[in-house]
């Protein structure tokens, strides 16, 4: 009998999952989303460092900060504790 795996949806209230935080796209739980601006960015990697989700990733190919809001909650700790204020939480543009 093949058993389905649950996404965060499907657990319930308190529950603990099994899987690290990374195996389930959180992104759709933002109001906010991270906006970086690179040329203020000196890559201290403290947004890296303190993302709780890893939407924060250090791209060494290309010697930048990325983020992938499929995993990014909207909690704004990168944009607040950036020391050169070089992300700024926004709400996402609504598709029309």
């Amino acid at each position: 009998m093949s058993k389905q795996e649950k996404g965060w949806k499907d657990l319930t209230l308190a529950a603990i999952s099994s899987k690290v935080s990374t195996d389930f796209l959180t992104g759709d739980w933002k109001v906010f989303m991270p906006v970086h601006n690179l040329e203020k960015c000196v890559s201290c990697l403290t947004c890296v460092m303190l993302c709780p989700e890893g939407a924060a990733r250090w791209n060494s190919e290309l010697g930048k900060v990325e983020f992938d809001l499929s995993f990014c909650k909207g909690c704004g700790i990168c944009a607040n504790e950036c020391p050169t204020k070089a992300i700024v939480m926004k709400m996402p543009e609504k598709e029309e």
